[in-house]
């Protein structure tokens, strides 16, 4: 593939996510596995893709300076300045002139004359003047936003519940890729033994201290391990082993997942249960569902019964007291998985998360009763934001008193997260920059005897 298809291949991919609400991750999978891409060029389709979309608000703010505000451009002009800035700006591989000379090239077979004229011009404006300096932005939030290429009310959101200096941070690390981490499934092969394989294999890997069963990937391609192709590891991120380490779990037991795909954390848990007992898993969509089945079968998982239905239903399924543990992995905003899906601050507004606050205490609510006396129930998201988590869980104790934050929780994490800035009386936030994982919350529920 040229320079020019490859590039040409990137405007098509960033109109599908800002046009079709694609997620970047999964269009770049697909196009990646079409195998119209070589594999020489996959890194930096990856790398232009991923660095355009996270910094979007940030590159238009650039071009703002350059482009007469009554000129109406077509999306995918936008796409093809936007994506010429960031490789001028953010990579320092490729010489200005070449993407300058690519992306009038674009220009002229898409458009006409006039449209590539515009093109060169404002990239040789870019050039020879440089970007607008963003210190000069008075209002701190603005600035924060611009710089980082996030919403301004999701800036002061964030900064009405975390101050401003770890909204900075966290802003700043959406921006930055994190390293991958992988799970064993332990019985099938030891941490020490997966890490000797990798070692020969050439992957750099250290052990996380987040489960015994975590590997955090510093250097190599494990997707082509046959570890990973062989079902002795999976992919997840440090701050989702979190919840089958601190459920609890003990072999026998019987055991519900209320919102369980893709599967990641049902086959932990299976995993931690030694796959003697019973761990019915449920997802609203059907095909979601199966996903969970087949986790379960490329990790030689028998335990799991996976179905679908509406978590706020169950109690339709099974009697009030049935589970020993269960798990409520809510359906949240995502705000805290935005390095990896950078397209979620943009598409989100402030009324989606009230919606999902009160479909997340709708669930808890709902599911809560099925489990026993004495049990425990782990309530967890893939968000930071505090409505969702803590003002959930706080709404939730309110109305039942039969159920309390089970104190033993916190004396269980492992030593280091008891530092964590988000560790709170109703439970442990973790922001993407404290430990370079995904942003994430959960808190174990105890039902009193």
């Amino acid at each position: 593939m040229s320079n020019y298809q490859l590039r040409d291949t990137v405007v098509n991919l960033l109109l599908r996510i800002e046009q079709d609400s694609g997620f970047s991750h999964l269009l770049i999978d697909h196009e990646i596995k079409s195998g119209k891409i070589a594999p020489k060029d996959e890194g930096l389709l990856t790398e232009i893709v991923y660095g355009t979309t996270q910094r979007k608000l940030t590159l238009d703010y650039y071009l703002k300076a350059f482009i007469d505000p009554k000129k109406k451009l077509d999306d995918w002009v936008v796409m093809l300045l936007r994506m010429s800035v960031y490789q001028m700006i953010f990579l320092d591989k490729i010489p200005d002139h070449a993407i300058i000379h690519e992306a009038v090239e674009i220009a002229k077979r898409r458009g006409h004359k006039g449209i590539s004229s515009l093109v060169n011009g404002v990239l040789r404006s870019v050039q020879r003047k440089g970007i607008p300096d963003t210190s000069t932005i008075k209002d701190n939030i603005k600035q924060i936003a611009v710089e980082t290429s996030h919403p301004e009310w999701l800036v002061k959101r964030w900064v009405s519940m975390y101050g401003e200096k770890i909204t900075s941070e966290m802003c700043d690390a959406n921006l930055e890729r994190k390293t991958v981490s992988i799970r064993i499934q332990p019985l099938r092969v030891s941490r020490d033994e997966a890490m000797n394989v990798l070692d020969v294999q050439g992957i750099e890997a250290r052990e996380s201290a987040f489960s015994d069963q975590g590997i955090v990937v510093e250097k190599g391609n494990i997707l082509k391990t046959d570890l990973f192709k062989n079902g002795f590891i999976t992919i997840q991120d440090q701050s989702s082993m979190l919840v089958a380490e601190m459920l609890d779990v003990e072999a026998g037991m019987n055991v519900l997942d209320a919102c369980s795909a893709p599967g990641g954390k049902a086959t932990h848990i299976a995993e931690k249960m030694q796959n003697q007992g019973i761990l019915h898993a449920y997802d609203l969509h059907a095909k979601k569902a199966k996903l969970v089945s087949k986790k379960a079968l490329d990790l030689d998982l028998s335990i799991i019964v996976a179905n679908q239905a509406d978590a706020r239903k169950l109690h339709n399924v099974h009697d009030e007291e049935s589970f020993d543990r269960i798990l409520i992995d809510a359906p949240c905003s995502g705000l805290g998985v935005i390095r990896g899906k950078p397209e979620i601050k943009y598409t989100k507004q402030e009324s989606d998360i009230v919606n999902l606050a009160n479909i997340q205490l709708d669930i808890l609510q709902r599911v809560a009763p099925l489990l026993k006396k004495g049990g425990r129930l782990i309530y967890s998201t893939c968000t930071v934001d505090k409505e969702e988590n803590e003002g959930v869980v706080k709404r939730f104790l309110e109305e039942h008193p039969d159920y309390s934050i089970d104190t033993t929780f916190f004396e269980e994490l492992p030593i280091n997260l008891n530092q964590s800035p988000g560790k709170t009386d109703y439970g442990l936030q973790l922001f993407p920059q404290t430990f370079q994982t995904d942003g994430f919350f959960l808190t174990r529920l105890i039902r009193k005897a």
